[in-house]
């Protein structure tokens, strides 16, 4: 069932059509949510007679596998949803997000962080009040900011684990206040303190979500960004990284989720039954767009490649 009811947005002023994406993870197979987020996505190009592009963001190679890129694939074409040009992957852009992360060191708005995610919670722990953010998840207190250059050097040359972080303190003092466009909730004041100094990038990850979302929403040419609501404030980085590394502004919509019978929000932890179960089972796309309270989308030509 659904959350609430979303209202496909029209062409903006000017009447530029909307170029958007679906870019789910290889991690599992697509649900109900998903059907949800792609049909949403490619409605509002078509509508506006636009493109509707596809990736992939496979950048966790631990999680990643490819019998389910290609059931993502399979997936989209069963429901009619077509895709415009080929198919990206981001475990094919290694090189850009690695040009982003030099430029943004060279603004002095990154630094090493050493400690393990055990670490922060005991350094949480034993604050006098712990650091919360959005929806009470904990906030990286900043164990590592201040680290002096010296000291950074000496723990890296041992060869200690780190993380890349965002100093959103010294990222703002460049960049001032920022704001960006939600079509649903209006002008958004960016607040990207509220997520903490983010990691942006791992030794055996050589980027994050937010990363690479921002920059490859960029390279891809998306207009407008449309997305669950549950990552509404993801936005608030990635509005802080476009200012940071010279990026347009996208327009943005977050969309309601789609929930089951309990009212809890479809996701692959909580084993959501997935779109190649139902289409195992002998469903038809009329079938889940009628669950989600939509029309038939079309037909697909599509193929992954």
């Amino acid at each position: 069932m659904m959350t609430g009811k979303d209202r496909v947005p029209d062409v903006p002023p000017g009447g530029r059509p909307f170029v958007t994406r679906f870019a789910p993870s290889p991690s599992g197979y697509l649900h109900l949510g998903h059907a949800y987020a792609a049909r949403f996505a490619w409605e509002a190009a078509h509508r506006s007679g636009g493109r509707f592009l596809l990736r992939i963001e496979d950048i966790d190679a631990s999680r990643a596998r490819p019998e389910f890129e290609q059931g993502i694939c399979n997936d989209m074409v069963w429901l009619g949803l077509t895709w415009d040009g080929p198919l990206r992957r981001q475990s094919e852009r290694l090189e850009a997000y690695a040009a982003a992360l030099d430029y943004l060191d060279g603004q002095g708005v990154l630094y090493p962080c050493f400690c393990t995610r055990r670490q922060i919670r005991q350094e949480v722990a034993g604050a006098g009040q712990a650091p919360h953010g959005l929806d009470g998840e904990m906030v990286y207190p900043g164990i590592c900011r201040h680290l002096s250059a010296d000291e950074r050097q000496h723990r890296i040359a041992r060869g200690e684990a780190y993380a890349i972080r965002l100093d959103v303190e010294a990222a703002l003092g460049r960049t001032g206040p920022l704001y960006w466009h939600d079509l649903k909730r209006g002008r958004t004041k960016a607040e990207p303190h509220l997520l903490g100094d983010v990691v942006l990038a791992r030794k055996d990850t050589p980027t994050s979500y937010h990363l690479a979302c921002t920059v490859d929403d960029a390279a891809m040419g998306v207009t407008l960004v449309t997305r669950g609501e549950d990552l509404f404030h993801s936005s608030h980085i990635h509005r802080l990284l476009q200012a940071l590394l010279g990026l347009p502004v996208p327009l943005y919509y977050h969309h309601n989720l789609v929930a089951d019978s309990r009212g809890q929000r479809m996701a692959k932890r909580n084993r959501a039954v997935s779109l190649k179960y139902l289409r195992d089972s002998r469903h038809t796309p009329d079938e889940i767009w009628r669950l989600l309270g939509l029309s038939e989308a079309g037909a697909a030509t599509a193929i992954c490649a």
